[in-house]
């Protein structure tokens, strides 16, 4: 058995797959987000250990045979998140999130500093980064910031916690705006523009590497023999890739998650910052790859549903499903969270254009459906300007189940789409994959195959030429907006 573990924004998730990598056993805890200040999103790195522990001893009590037969371990989780330490490994403070737009000022800062920097990290410098935060905490919270001993990324606090070993992998790495990305390793410059010193950072590593063992005492707990290792593991869009068998050039999928991101895989470094892209190192050797994100995914719709007074979600879309006749008169701008792909605007904030007495729930949903499908599109249009491609993205994550918004994805952007086999497994199944490689070294291909595709959706031409208009007005609403969300 291998254990994949998730440190999501949402949830932590804790995964079994057997050798066959079919999946055995699953167990979610919910986190919650904290939002002190405008523009902040912060969580405590105790609640992401307690949540793992509670996830792990759910396993125990459910399937405790598979577990006790776990041989390895791999990570995945939430990118970018600075987790603070001091000289104890104690948390200084709560950890600020990928979705924390605090540090738009730092980020003009590092660009004067380090004006090349996004050919280097492989992304135009924003505050979602890592880098910034840090710039941040040194000019608002100096003694907070002279206590820091190590900076670690979500998932590696974990690992701290499982092995008492301060380590990262490349795929993680890569969001931080610290890893020469071609290079594959630590670029000191950008560090030092950051008030850090190389000291401070884990050691680099591999995705599909060993980086140290579960301690005994964690063992004994859920029964698993001693020396079970924990592998690198990756960050959740790179162990998204993974888990989906993307690990190719050209192989890529779309993440609907709480974020969301069209992820193509590539075997070169390919940086084009100006369009907003990611290029990042994948979390398997001598890969990369290329990636739209968009701060926004299926938790808009989570968010309505919630609003709108909704508990069962799947019902509610089938409501809208049945009412949907023609392009919604209601245009939902999704940036609740800001956007990055194709905006870098920490600021932009969500918006319903077109409301009328007329309007009513079911036409309130659909617009956020149809809004996080426009935002896909014009992020799909950046990929395109690089000269990046995918013939057959398949669909990921929570979003994933509903087969109505996919179409409804699928039309918008005209390109057909897939729907796999246990498509919401997500990042957690990844994980597990890349504990697999670690322990057996095995062939990437070998363990990485792509999930058996239930359905390819095809775009309906009539409705994607019917929605054009709709999806040139959006654009043009969040233009017209821009300069009214940023805060005075």
């Amino acid at each position: 058995m291998f254990l994949g573990i998730d440190v999501g924004t949402s949830a932590v998730k804790a995964l079994l797959i057997d050798d066959n990598s079919v999946t055995i056993a699953e167990a979610d805890v919910p986190l919650s987000v904290s939002n002190p200040h405008p523009f902040w999103s912060e969580q405590n790195p105790t609640d992401w250990w307690n949540a793992t522990c509670q996830s792990i001893d759910k396993l125990k009590s459910e399937n405790p045979v598979a577990l006790a037969a776990t041989r390895a371990i791999g990570l995945s989780g939430q990118m970018h998140g600075a987790t603070l330490l001091d000289a104890n490994d104690a948390p200084l403070r709560p950890a600020i999130l990928w979705n924390d737009g605090r540090a738009k000022a730092e980020c003009d800062e590092l660009d004067a500093a380090l004006p090349d920097l996004g050919q280097t990290a492989g992304v135009a410098t924003m505050p979602g980064m890592t880098a910034p935060k840090l710039i941040w905490l040194q000019k608002h919270e100096p003694d907070v910031f002279a206590k820091i001993k190590t900076v670690l990324l979500p998932k590696d606090f974990i690992r701290l916690c499982l092995t008492g070993e301060k380590v990262t992998e490349m795929s993680d790495a890569a969001g931080t705006l610290w890893l020469d990305e071609e290079s594959r390793c630590w670029n000191p410059a950008a560090v030092a523009a950051s008030g850090l010193s190389m000291d401070q950072l884990p050691k680099l590593v591999e995705g599909s590497s060993v980086t140290g063992k579960i301690r005994r005492e964690l063992a004994t707990r859920w029964n698993m023999k001693p020396g079970v290792i924990v592998a690198g593991g990756g960050g959740d869009a790179a162990t998204g890739g993974i888990g989906v068998g993307a690990v190719r050039h050209g192989d890529g999928f779309i993440s609907l998650g709480t974020s969301s991101q069209i992820f193509v895989a590539s075997d070169k470094y390919r940086p084009r910052p100006e369009e907003l892209l990611h290029s990042f190192a994948h979390a398997i050797p001598a890969q990369w790859f290329q990636m739209a994100v968009l701060l926004n995914g299926a938790s808009c719709l989570s968010w309505a549903a919630n609003l709108l007074g909704e508990k069962d979600i799947s019902a509610l879309l089938a409501r809208t499903e049945h009412q949907h006749r023609a392009p919604s008169d209601v245009i939902f701008l999704p940036y609740l969270n800001g956007e990055r792909t194709p905006h870098n605007d920490p600021y932009a904030r969500g918006v319903f254009f077109g409301l009328g007495s007329d309007t009513t729930r079911e036409m309130m949903v659909q617009s956020v459906l149809e809004g996080v499908a426009f935002a896909l599109s014009d992020a799909q249009s950046r990929l395109h300007a690089a000269g990046t491609h995918c013939d057959l993205p398949g669909v990921i994550g929570g979003g994933a189940r509903s087969r109505y918004w996919i179409q409804l994805i699928a039309n918008i952007m005209g390109t057909p789409l897939a729907r796999y086999e246990g498509a919401t497994k997500g990042p957690a199944f990844g994980a597990a994959r890349l504990g697999r490689l670690a322990l057996t070294k095995e062939a990437v291909e070998d363990v990485c195959q792509k999930p058996a595709i239930d359905e390819v959706i095809e775009p309906d031409m009539a409705h994607y030429t019917t929605y054009q208009p709709r999806f040139a007005k959006f654009k043009r609403i969040y233009s017209a907006l821009r300069e009214e969300f940023t805060p005075t």
